[in-house]
């Protein structure tokens, strides 16, 4: 099977980030590649984490273009709902790139639509495991080694808007939001900024779970273009948050929405 490449590779970005060690987790599709293959393009050195083993293909493709790119990766399978986890990949990455850890971006998400009367606990258990609890757990994992770190969280316009059927979705990225700042307020001393990302709807696979009147209700309503984002559009703002020139940022929620949504 061929795999595509990524349709926003560029090869003349400044190398802002050279050397840094980046950790993106869900990295192997979507908006999570884009994030590590932008940082990737910038100079950092990037762990990408993913699940399935169904994934396998596209983290190798990734890899390859980020070997393309004169970049340096390793590629982590595991589990980010399992507790022991995110040691786990704190590990790996110390043991490849050495003892400093720089830049984290917490993306792996998942969404359950359901309405009201059939969310299960399960279902609360699975989603706020991996959308909130594994973003805390890896940066309790990785703290002691961060140096001048940037923390990236991903959470959704769908944290500050009321969607039929996403519950357990919008309010695990509320409550991502929520903690984003708690985490800027904590860390802030020792140099570290804590922002999150809310992107809009952008055209990817996890978009194909969301029911399509959501989807053109936001098309409609978005006033750059009238149009999805893009995997791109979205990996500019981690990467600018993730650099050296955003290091008086902190504690803040971006809407990378196109202005659907305007904080």
């Amino acid at each position: 099977m061929t795999l595509p490449q990524f349709s926003y590779l560029e090869t003349n970005k400044e190398r802002n980030l050279e050397g840094k060690v980046a950790i993106v987790t869900g990295a192997s599709r979507g908006l999570g590649a884009g994030f590590a293959l932008d940082l990737a393009q910038r100079g950092a050195k990037v762990v990408l984490t993913y699940t399935s083993s169904n994934s396998d293909g596209h983290v190798a493709n990734l890899r390859q273009q980020i070997e393309d790119l004169r970049g340096n990766s390793i590629a982590v399978k595991a589990d980010l709902r399992k507790p022991q986890t995110p040691e786990h990949i704190v590990r790996q990455t110390l043991s490849v790139f050495g003892a400093e850890i720089n830049i984290l971006v917490n993306n792996a998400g998942a969404e359950v639509v359901k309405p009201l009367e059939d969310i299960t606990p399960q279902d609360f258990d699975s989603i706020f495991h991996l959308n909130v609890l594994a973003p805390l757990l890896l940066l309790q994992a990785a703290r002691p080694n961060l140096r001048n770190a940037r923390v990236v969280n991903i959470g959704s316009v769908g944290a500050r808007a009321g969607f039929p059927e996403l519950s357990l979705y919008c309010s695990s990225k509320a409550a991502l939001e929520g903690i984003t700042r708690c985490w800027a307020a904590e860390l802030g001393e020792q140099g570290h900024t804590v922002n999150a990302v809310n992107p809009g709807p952008v055209q990817n696979k996890m978009l194909d779970n969301i029911p399509k009147n959501i989807v053109d209700m936001q098309k409609k309503q978005t006033p750059v273009g009238r149009r999805l984002g893009t995997v791109d559009d979205v990996a500019q703002i981690v990467s600018w948050l993730a650099s050296e020139e955003s290091r008086w940022v902190t504690g803040q929620t971006i809407s990378a929405s196109g202005g659907w949504a305007m904080y």
